[in-house]
């Protein structure tokens, strides 16, 4: 599933920048169609990171995050090389995923 998922990781002055863009609709659930009928709700609920395999952060979002939604972080602990990865789930249970290594 990395097509839903374009990341980037570069290290800078021992620091690591991780850029994310995932594609999702993060439909609300109180939107309306051009016919009147709600859109149901549709968005991102969990996402984990890993450094290596390892844990490093989980988010839990609910219907304030924009569709496509773009995320920025920053590692400390992460080298040249380590790898980094994404996943998310959202509340239909689909999930998405992506990972990059550390340049």
């Amino acid at each position: 599933m990395a097509d839903n998922i374009k990341m980037r990781a570069q290290l800078k002055n021992g620091v690591t920048e991780v850029k994310v863009l995932m594609s999702h609709p993060m439909e609300t659930g109180r939107r309306k169609s051009d016919f009147g009928d709600t859109i149901p709700a549709n968005f991102i609920q969990l996402v984990t990171v890993y450094l290596n395999q390892q844990v490093v952060m989980q988010a839990q979002w609910g219907t304030g995050i924009s569709k496509n939604p773009y995320l920025t972080f920053y590692l400390a602990q992460a080298k040249q090389g380590d790898v980094i990865k994404l996943e998310w789930q959202d509340n239909h249970g689909k999930r998405g995923e992506g990972e990059v290594s550390v340049s």
